[in-house]
């Protein structure tokens, strides 16, 4: 199963590090009071009360409805919280309760694929088609370090584009967010710069963006990847986010396998945003998974042996690099409770969609199996 994050050995560009790569961005102007949804009230799939208007649903798609919560083996975290009592289900609800963005890969052949979309969606919706479905799409093969030695050959491109198709016809006007292919910038070490991994992405753009009720996020990187020095930071993520479709997609995902803090994960989408108003693809959103920076650092200075699989942190006062859930899912995102700063804030209003969970720090390496040590103490430790 596909999924694990690389940290790419040759560098994106030569004689590279990952130091943080946030851009500095001015002020701007604060849009227009939303509505109200906690954190809380957004986990636990309610609407807000408040009523919206047309106008307000339409900036934001993400507002104005249930998340629905998939409670079924798709979702790693489920059958352990299931079968768990007292204080261990405590502790591991607070992570398979929470709305998330289950990945879809290589690992569902192209003849389940639409089956396996629908039962998760009905699952999801619990009965209730106004509920937003979240998933990841993790199609491409190869993808991470793999994709740096070879390009996807003819076949494996028209089984991705048939996946692909499947995977549409079966969301149809689902209420849907995708986050498409996590851990995007391995786009840019593609054999001989070629543009064919970020051409299979503008596809999967295209086609679920013209699905009627489904936002498409193409994966950014995060903060601190590509970084600002050395690896070209924000130039850098435009230069795959436009072959890859940015044009299409309501916006792009920040930070699905790093830990970097929801202020500079604001900052650097913000300027990736301008950056490719700038050049002609304007008003596109962000949305930044919060499942694993709950105690922020910087994916280049983690002290352990393995950042892909970082350590949990030991307690409320660890000042390791290490491991806390974030922000709970939500819509809110400049929610006083989140206590970020004001200047974030306003940064958030603009541009942000959504702090969403789509990365999986309860997973081994963030990608398979499912950890239970790993998961109690996230759920020990959440600050939320």
């Amino acid at each position: 199963m596909a999924g694990r994050a690389v940290r790419l050995l040759v560098p994106l560009v030569a004689g590279a590090s990952l130091l943080l790569g946030a851009a500095s961005v001015p002020s701007v102007a604060m849009t227009a009071d939303r509505a109200v949804l906690t954190g809380q009230q957004a986990s636990e799939g309610v609407t807000a009360q408040a009523s919206l208007t047309a106008q307000q649903v339409a900036v934001n798609p993400l507002w104005g409805r249930p998340w629905g919560v998939y409670k079924g083996l798709a979702d790693a975290s489920w059958a352990p919280y299931a079968a768990a009592t007292g204080v261990n289900r405590e502790l591991l609800a607070k992570i398979a309760l929470r709305p998330k963005a289950t990945w879809f890969g290589d690992w569902i052949s192209n003849a389940d694929i639409a089956t396996r979309v629908r039962q998760y969606i009905a699952v999801s919706q619990g009965g209730n088609p106004n509920s937003l479905v979240q998933i990841s799409v993790f199609r491409m093969v190869p993808w991470e370090d793999a994709a740096c030695h070879r390009l996807p050959t003819a076949a494996e491109q028209a089984s991705y584009k048939q996946w692909t198709d499947r995977f549409a016809s079966a969301v149809g006007a689902t209420h849907m967010a995708i986050i498409l292919q996590p851990d995007g910038p391995f786009a840019l070490c593609a054999p001989g710069k070629s543009l064919i991994p970020s051409q299979l992405i503008a596809y999967s753009a295209r086609v679920f963006s013209a699905l009627p009720n489904t936002s498409v996020y193409i994966d950014a990187g995060a903060a601190d990847w590509p970084a600002a020095v050395g690896q070209g930071g924000v130039d850098a993520a435009v230069r795959f986010l436009i072959p890859g479709g940015i044009q299409y997609a309501r916006g792009i995902a920040m930070n699905s396998t790093h830990y970097s803090s929801v202020t500079n994960e604001v900052a650097r989408g913000a300027a990736i945003v301008r950056a490719l108003a700038a050049r002609g693809i304007p008003d596109k959103k962000v949305v930044i998974s919060t499942s694993s920076n709950g105690h922020p650092f910087v994916f280049g200075n983690y002290t352990g042996p393995d950042p892909d699989n970082a350590f949990v942190c030991a307690s409320a006062t660890d000042n390791r690099t290490c491991v806390k859930l974030g922000i709970p899912p939500t819509p809110d995102v400049a929610n006083p409770r989140w206590g970020l700063s004001a200047a974030t804030n306003q940064l958030a209003r603009t541009y942000v969609d959504g702090y969403l969970w789509f990365g999986r720090p309860w997973l081994y390496r963030q990608n398979f199996p499912f950890d239970m040590a790993r998961a109690l103490q996230l759920g020990r430790t959440s600050p939320y």
